[in-house]
């Protein structure tokens, strides 16, 4: 009788149990519960059907990786002090090493097919003489992503998903279409700039629209390698950029420039109104809307724990240098280029005509072929520069889309959908642009606006959030950092402005255009005023008197 009495409640408690659908902690304590219940009327309770401890619906949000695929980062050399708080200790050389790769994914934006294009025109037309201004871009780019990695660390967060929080609905969704907008200007450029080097090493075989299909299909079986842990994935951007390197290195070695010219350009600031376009452009260049979401996600990648101070400071520290490291090699790659352009055709007729599609052949006839053809040379090159972009354009888009929409998407369907919004207008400049080299400059001057009109919606945001103590808590940056940040942020955005004011007076005519552009900048104008003002506000308003 004891039995059936026990089954009864044991069946009658498993019958009225919700249905609803619970997180973990309330299914074992409901568990619990139940278990205590049979306790009291018996000593022998019967077991309870087990039920499934994987939720059939994901009800977490969106992270920018899982815990089982992040790099154990803090399982060794490190040290607890009273209380248990981890204390930052001595410079190692395997956490260094541990630590490594974020930073070079990051750099390839610095590297992409469009920064390639405006360092041979820079070269091209202005000679050394802008080299100063390259390091000092450079300078200001790790800046910006420095700023990135320390909101990604400090708060466990991407950019994204703290805007995601932090605007409203209507701000948000205009930042996130601004932030695509951009990705997708620069994932044009850097597929085109691929499948151009495809066409090149195929001796013209291949068309254009041809190397943009398998550029496309090339990113996805670099993508699979994240399957097998993020560490083959950086292995094999290490990889990409060691061919870039040997490569325009290999260029810079034939092209012989002149050791003294190279030191007083980069030494050396001048500047002339010839050559202030190209100026512009180098700077434009650096600063990509998308790397800065994409550097705050890809620090995630690591396990730390953001109770501990001393975890958080010591990969501060590690990713600082990782990133240092990253941006010098990016800046002598682009050293490299615009030196070989400056060498081989400043002051030249064809200074002025050089671009993306016609360069290999320019330094073909230049230097001619020697043990290995230089046109190859250029084409490796530059397919690597490609790939390795397009890969980081379709990482960055996912950790956007995941971050600002919190859709709950599989990684491989945001990045077919990533992807495929790139690919199909790609595609589409390819079959019309393929026979045209003065149609690609002018849509790659289009698509250098469209970024550079993004610039703002990244930085301001970055800026905010970094400044906030609510959100970075002991990480928060100190008054000087922030007034000197704010400083780098408005030179390049005045220096895109005067570039959008270059660009739109010689493109705009007609009332109706110059109407609809007006309006927009007007629109433009007042949302970057509204997201400044937010930070004042807020700075104001949580300010202890």
């Amino acid at each position: 009788m004891p039995n059936a009495i026990q089954q009864f409640l044991c069946v009658t408690l498993f019958i009225l149990q919700p249905r609803k659908k619970e997180n973990k902690q309330k299914k074992t304590q409901t568990i619990l519960n139940q278990t205590l219940t049979v306790d009291l009327l018996t000593q022998n309770p019967m077991p309870l059907p087990e039920e499934d401890p994987q939720p059939l619906l994901k009800d977490q949000e969106e992270t920018a990786y899982d815990s089982d695929g992040k790099v154990l980062s803090f399982g060794i050399d490190y040290d607890t002090g009273s209380g248990g708080s981890t204390v930052v200790s001595s410079f190692s050389w395997r956490k260094l090493w541990l630590f490594t790769g974020p930073g070079f994914l990051m750099c390839i934006a610095f590297l992409d097919p469009g920064n390639l294009e405006g360092d041979l025109q820079a070269g091209a037309i202005a000679g050394y003489s802008l080299l100063w201004l390259l390091l000092w871009a450079t300078a200001m780019g790790l800046l910006v992503q420095l700023l990135s990695a320390r909101l990604g660390v400090a708060t466990g967060r991407h950019l994204a998903e703290l805007c995601r929080e932090e605007y409203p609905t209507w701000a948000r969704m205009i930042l996130w279409i601004m932030a695509e907008l951009a990705l997708i200007g620069a994932d044009i450029q850097e597929v085109i700039g691929s499948a151009i080097a495809i066409q090149i090493l195929s001796n013209g075989v291949l068309p254009l629209w041809a190397g943009v299909i398998i550029t496309a299909f090339d990113c996805f079986i670099f993508l699979f390698l994240e399957n097998y842990g993020v560490r083959k994935l950086e292995a094999a951007f290490g990889i990409l950029i060691g061919i870039m390197a040997v490569t325009f290195a290999w260029m810079f070695a034939d092209a012989k420039p002149s050791a003294p010219e190279l030191f007083l350009g980069i030494l050396i600031p001048k500047l002339s109104s010839k050559t202030i376009k190209q100026a512009v452009g180098v700077v434009g260049c650096i600063i990509m809307p998308h790397n800065v979401f994409l550097h705050s996600a890809l620090v995630q990648s690591r396990e730390i724990d953001h109770n501990k101070k001393g975890q958080v400071q010591e990969a501060l520290r590690y990713y600082s240098i990782e990133s240092t490291a990253a941006l010098a090699i990016s800046f002598m790659i682009n050293l490299f280029v615009t030196t070989i352009f400056a060498k081989g055709f400043h002051g030249t007729e064809l200074a002025n005509s050089i671009g993306l599609v016609n360069a290999g052949q320019y330094l073909q006839d230049k230097y001619g072929g020697g043990f290995f053809p230089i046109l190859y040379i250029w084409g490796i090159g530059l397919l690597a520069a490609g790939q390795s972009s397009t890969i980081t354009g379709t990482y960055a888009g996912q950790f956007i889309m995941g971050g600002f929409l919190n859709l709950g998407l599989k990684k491989w369907l945001r990045a077919l959908i990533t992807r495929s919004c790139a690919i199909i207008p790609t595609i589409i400049v390819a079959l019309v642009f393929d026979t045209s080299e003065d149609s690609l400059d002018v849509l790659n001057e289009w698509l250098n606006m469209l970024q550079s009109i993004q610039i703002p919606f990244a930085l301001i945001p970055l800026l905010c959030l970094v400044s906030k103590e609510q959100i970075m808590g002991t990480f928060t940056v100190g008054p000087i950092l922030k007034m000197f940040s704010w400083l780098v942020a408005a030179l390049v955005m005045l220096i895109n402005g005067y570039l959008l004011l270059d660009f739109f007076s010689n493109e705009v005519t007609g009332v109706v255009f110059t109407t609809v552009v007006c309006a927009f900048t007007g629109a433009y104008v007042t949302f970057i005023i509204y997201l400044i003002s937010r930070d004042v506000s807020i700075s104001t308003w949580y300010c202890p008197t």
